[in-house]
């Protein structure tokens, strides 16, 4: 079972300006082939599905811990998408029988408008659902986790290219830091296979061949050493010092087991969207509504 913590992995500024291209480029880094939906649910089933898990505990710990990460990089691409789509407002009032939203029919993903409340999807950047059918778990351990650094890299190469698309300072933020975390699971796995196999894929690292440290949205991230660190989520899935170890080549400086999770940064709280009905048409009600139950619940 997981346990849930209101906070994001890292803080996320709110653009001054909408960015709907921005957003519809990150959505394929959400719900696309090597998109974040993709890392987290291949190393959940993963873990779900694994046999020997005493006898192969650092393994499993590994997988496991990694997956629960992967649930907190869902979480910051959709403040990445949302961020990036805060403020495309309609314009005018619908009970003047205005088409108030005809703007919005310009959007490159119109159904973040419609369905999704000016919001982020479980999809792709041309909008196609994420596919259950990206999960590989083949139940052979070394084949397992080499999908598994395949995968990173293949995330890591999408995030690249997004990159060079936009300068939106949600995206950007977001990126520099899955640039760097995404790199530490890479590696992990490298080592894991080293374990496995003697084959030193590490060195083969980074894929493309661009240093984390050359990107400026990463840079901080570095100084603080978030590379060389793997969250120890639980103490249910220890062992992790038998795998993640050594120093990291970037800075020869020691590899390290952080126990819990990253302290991230607040949760953006974005403003309705009375026309879109997000989350009502006359908001003053559905907050005084709000109140009355705060009220009856003891609360000021």
């Amino acid at each position: 079972m997981f346990v849930r913590i209101d906070r994001l992995q890292v803080d996320m500024p709110i653009p001054k300006d909408p960015d709907p291209r921005a957003a519809a480029a990150v959505q394929e880094l959400m719900g696309g082939r090597f998109g974040e939906m993709s890392t987290l649910m291949n190393y959940m089933f993963q873990s779900y599905n694994f046999r020997n898990k005493q006898k192969l505990r650092p393994y499993y710990s590994l997988i496991s811990n990694i997956a629960t990460e992967e649930l907190g990089h869902v979480e910051l691409i959709a403040a990445a998408v949302n961020g990036c789509l805060y403020g495309q407002e309609p314009q005018g009032d619908m009970t003047e029988g205005k088409a108030s939203m005809e703007s919005l029919l310009d959007m490159p993903l119109m159904a973040q408008h419609i369905m999704f409340g000016q919001g982020a999807m479980p999809t792709d950047s041309r909008g196609e659902g994420w596919n259950g059918s990206y999960v590989f778990n083949s139940g052979n351990l070394i084949l397992d986790l080499l999908h598994n650094f395949f995968l990173e890299n293949g995330a890591r190469t999408a995030k690249l290219r997004v990159y060079q698309m936009t300068d939106n300072p949600a995206a950007r933020q977001m990126l520099g830091y899955l640039f760097t975390r995404g790199g530490v699971h890479a590696r992990a796995y490298a080592l894991a296979l080293k374990q496995l196999t003697g084959v030193e894929m590490d060195k083969m690292l980074p894929i493309p061949k661009i240093g984390d440290i050359q990107i400026p949205e990463s840079k901080p991230f570095m100084d603080d050493g978030y590379h060389r660190k793997v969250y120890h989520f639980s103490k249910d899935y220890g062992d992790l010092k038998y795998i993640w170890n050594g120093v990291h080549p970037d800075d020869g400086l020691p590899l390290e087991i952080v126990e819990g999770p990253p302290e991230g940064g607040k949760m953006n709280d974005l403003e309705g969207i009375s026309e879109a009905f997000n989350p009502e048409y006359t908001k003053e009600e559905i907050f005084e509504m709000a109140q009355k139950l705060y009220k009856a619940a003891g609360g000021s």
